[in-house]
């Protein structure tokens, strides 16, 4: 058993800046990388939107970046994951790693993430970053003046398809019932939108191409007629899911699987807990907006120990 001062799980633009915060201010952080070391930038190619970086970086070299600076100042980072908490003594918090190492702490700051949900088609994998994504205002730059398409019937299907058509030639919208059930506002937005042709109980089957996105493979479920789009950009817009089942008997939840937060901070319903990134924004899930929440959830577990006497 080990006692420390803060316990990070999680890393990502939202874990690392937590850590970097945490470690500056003394509280001498361990942080449990989890499954995929740096999480969902680990999967994307060029990053031109973060602030700082005026000529692009990859997202595996951000992550790296961001490790580096968070052990400079002596943050603990170790490459496992933590399969169980018990947050029943308010006072100290314990967590299990997946070697069976038992940490307490008296803070607890949880940056897990989310994992986009994926279709499961054939080339959908082999094609990511090669024109295959799961957000628009990410990767959506990259295909200006190209035709792309995107699957998916709810708001953020919507919102990603009218995103594209202010950059893109044409959006196909893939819909495989034959309504959408995104709110209606943003329904009439995708219908009024000249430039996006919405596709009716059309489903993908399979991504085409070598190197990168070609095209894709379509089928109408009511008719079973099959066809090709000539697209180079594929969005995959059904949603994501949080990675916070192991706080779901401790923790509030969304129906979504999100941790609840108090408004505009990053505590949760159990003191000394605190969450950001992805495992609580389902809004906006940005590198930089994750790594805001990173920075308050370290300050908060910094002035939470304070009042605690540590």
């Amino acid at each position: 058993m080990e006692k420390i001062k803060c316990l990070i799980i999680g890393s990502g633009p939202a874990g690392y800046t937590a850590a970097i915060y945490a470690a500056r201010a003394g509280l001498k952080p361990v942080l449990y990388t989890g499954s995929q070391p740096g999480g969902q930038l680990m999967i994307t190619t060029e990053v031109e939107n973060y602030p700082g970086y005026p000529d692009g970086r990859t997202g595996p070299e951000m992550m790296d970046d961001f490790r580096r600076q968070a052990e400079r100042f002596g943050t603990d980072i170790r490459n496992e994951m933590i399969v169980r908490v018990d947050f029943s003594d308010p006072a100290l918090h314990r967590a299990w790693s997946e070697s069976g190492h038992e940490i307490h702490s008296p803070t607890v700051i949880i940056a897990t993430g989310a994992s986009a949900k994926w279709l499961g088609i054939p080339g959908e994998e082999r094609l990511q970053n090669a024109g295959v994504s799961a957000c628009a205002v990410c990767d959506g730059f990259f295909f200006r003046n190209q035709e792309v398409a995107v699957v998916g019937g709810g708001d953020t299907a919507a919102e990603e398809s009218t995103y594209l058509a202010k950059i893109c030639t044409k959006v196909h919208l893939l819909v495989r019932r034959d309504e959408m059930r995104a709110s209606k506002i943003m329904q009439q937005r995708v219908l009024n939108t000249p430039n996006i042709q919405v596709h009716w109980n059309t489903e993908a089957e399979e991504v085409l191409g070598d190197q990168v996105v070609e095209g894709i493979r379509i089928v109408n479920n009511k008719t079973g007629e099959r066809s090709e789009l000539p697209v180079t950009g594929f969005f995959v817009a059904i949603g994501h899911q949080p990675n916070t089942s192991i706080f779901r008997d401790w923790l509030d939840l969304d129906e979504s699987g999100y941790i609840v937060t108090t408004p505009g901070r990053t505590t949760t319903k159990i003191p000394g807990v605190f969450a950001c990134g992805d495992a609580q924004d389902k809004i906006y899930r940005q590198a930089v907006t994750a790594a805001g929440t990173g920075c308050m959830a370290a300050l908060d577990a910094e002035r939470y120990l304070v009042q605690q006497g540590y």
